[in-house]
């Protein structure tokens, strides 16, 4: 699999807490440069990043981010908020305490109301999957299934865990022929991104492999 089919998979990513338009503008010009996805970056920056990179470059970024503890009424305004700025994709975290509570509907009827305020854009679903049981984890690729979201997302990065191999073979077993596949959270080198993608992975949630590439000069 060559270098530039993997940038083309991944979600360029910077959500620290403490990043400044200058950091989030570097990553705009790395996902330009290197063709990734999409660059995923905060809900404040999405305005000023459209008019920086206008239709050059997918603006992707997150909503109830990153607990999933807001109500789902704040979770659509965000949602119509970022989309009126200009981003191309969502990726929402959902109500984790409803899934452990056994509030299955509930957790679905969040994502559904999520779908549909950004119609025509790309819905991710965060599960967190570092969180979850296995079984939570399959009642979550029936829930995303059924709620018309484009992508089930492993992890924030911000919780106890990221991305492992076996959630994408189990997520991959799962979900419905509707459902895409979003690694997220630690990707750390080129050969664990490439298993991801032959695991089943669409995409990839990282800044490190643009960041290798740069380093080592392989474009």
């Amino acid at each position: 699999m060559d270098i530039r089919d993997i940038l083309a998979k991944c979600d360029h990513t910077l959500l620290k807490q403490d990043s400044r338009w200058e950091d989030v503008k570097l990553i705009l010009d790395d996902a330009r440069r290197y063709h990734t996805a999409s660059a995923c970056i905060s809900p404040c920056f999405i305005k000023k990043a459209k008019e920086y990179v206008g239709d050059d470059v997918k603006l992707c970024t997150v909503i109830g981010f990153p607990n999933g503890t807001h109500t789902a009424a704040s979770k659509v305004f965000e949602t119509k908020d970022a989309i009126e700025n200009g981003a191309d994709e969502v990726d929402m975290v959902i109500s984790i305490g409803e899934l452990k509570a056994g509030n299955h509907d509930l957790v679905l009827d969040e994502i559904k109301q999520v779908r549909e305020v950004s119609a025509g854009k790309v819905l991710k679903v965060i599960i967190e999957t570092c969180l979850l049981t296995e079984d939570e984890k399959i009642r979550m690729c029936d829930i995303v299934t059924l709620s018309g979201a484009d992508y089930i997302k492993t992890s924030t990065g911000f919780s106890t865990g990221g991305a492992v191999f076996e959630d994408i073979e189990l997520f991959a077993k799962h979900v419905g022929n509707n459902v895409k596949i979003k690694a997220s959270g630690g990707i750390s080198s080129i050969d664990d991104a490439r298993r991801f993608i032959e695991l089943g992975a669409s995409r990839l949630g990282t800044s490190r492999i643009v960041r290798i590439v740069k380093e080592e000069k392989l474009i």
